[in-house]
Formats: C-alpha cells, structure tokens, sequence
C-alpha cells in the first residue's frame, strides 16, 4: 500500500480532480476497485488528489513535455527512461518502456538502457542525452565542461534546456514515487539484516574472516 492515503471518488470535490479520475478510471471508485492504463494500480493519482494543486501542477507539466517543446519525442524519452533507471524507480523505468516504443525507439535500445555505456545501438546524439541524464539524474546536476560542449555542438539551447527540464522533472517523480511507494514502487527495501539461526545475531566479521590470527 502507499505510505499516504488515497483519496476514494466519494471524497473529492476539486472539479480538476474528477475529471483526471474520469480519465484515467471512467466511473469506478480507483480505490475499491484500482487498476489504470500500462498496467499500474492507479494509486498516484488517489494519492496525489490529497494535493489537487500539485496534481494539477504534475500534468501541466506532462502536457508541457508532450505538447509544447520542440525536442524530439525519442530524444526526450532517453532522458525520462534513464532517469527511471538511475534513481530505481520501477514505476517510471516500466512506464517509459512502453513510451519509448511509442516514441519510436527499438527493443534493442530499451534493453540497453541500464548498460548504455557498453552498447553499440545508440548514435552520438543519443550517447550524449545519456551521459548527460546521468549527469543530471546521479550526479545531481554536475556535469563536465567537455560534455556540455559537446551537446551544443549538436543541440540547440531550447532543445538542450527542454531535455535539461523533462529529465530533471523525472528525477523528481521517480524520487516521490519511491518515497511514497506508488505503484510499482511499493516493494519493501531489499537491503536487511538476514537471520543467522546458528550465531544467535552477534559476529566479530573481523575475526571470524582473518583467519583467527
């Protein structure tokens, strides 16, 4: 379940809010019965109706990158994908799966997003939107001077400052979706403390790999 509660049909008032809810559910109460398109149980947006200002904000900005930018679709989706991908959000990475198909990208490129780096179907524009979303997604923003460059010599600035912001927009949803554990994000965290029946919980590792010297 997600951390926050969502909001059932019964309970909203925000007209904005009802008609994403007609949208995305037709006339069913998503949260008694959730389910919503690519598969996901629908739960960002009962969850983000708890805010009807933020969630009017979030698909402003999905209308933005979608309707109002000149970069192109394929081009943008490298960057939305691999923010999925570098922050571990199975949400957005499976989400945008399924949109980089319908923005044209091939299996073989899906596939090699998590290992880009080693992978020989990507061109040199697209290499350079992936090194700078991982730029952008795992190094907060700290991106080397010879990159920059070199994505200007083959982008314009609106289309480097589109990428720059739909990316950056993605390490952000992909952040609150693991937070608040929406959708495909509601997975316990794997790292834990496993039980040792026999050691009774208490080992000095040191000694115990030294060899007993």
């Amino acid at each position: 379940m997600p951390r926050l509660n969502p909001v059932p049909r019964g309970e909203v008032s925000d007209e904005f809010t009802l008609k994403m809810y007609d949208s995305m559910f037709g006339d069913r109460d998503p949260v008694a019965e959730p389910g919503a398109i690519g598969g996901t149980p629908g739960n960002w947006w009962t969850v983000m109706a708890q805010a009807p200002a933020a969630l009017r904000h979030a698909v402003r900005g999905f209308r933005l990158y979608r309707q109002e930018v000149s970069i192109r679709a394929d081009h943008r989706e490298l960057g939305q994908i691999r923010a999925g991908w570098v922050v571990g959000s199975q949400f957005v990475y499976s989400q945008h799966c399924k949109a980089c198909r319908s923005a044209g990208l091939s299996e073989e490129q899906i596939a090699a997003i998590p290992s880009w780096q080693t992978a020989d179907c990507f061109d040199h524009p697209e290499r350079l939107l992936l090194a700078y979303a991982d730029c952008l997604a795992g190094q907060h923003g700290r991106v080397p001077e010879r990159l920059f460059d070199q994505l200007r010599e083959v982008f314009t600035d609106t289309e480097i400052l589109e990428f720059t912001y739909t990316t950056t927009m993605y390490v952000m949803h992909a952040i609150m979706s693991r937070a608040l554990r929406l959708e495909f994000d509601d997975v316990d965290d794997p790292v834990v403390e496993v039980d040792d029946p026999e050691g009774g919980g208490v080992l000095d590792i040191g000694a115990a790999t030294s060899g007993g010297s």
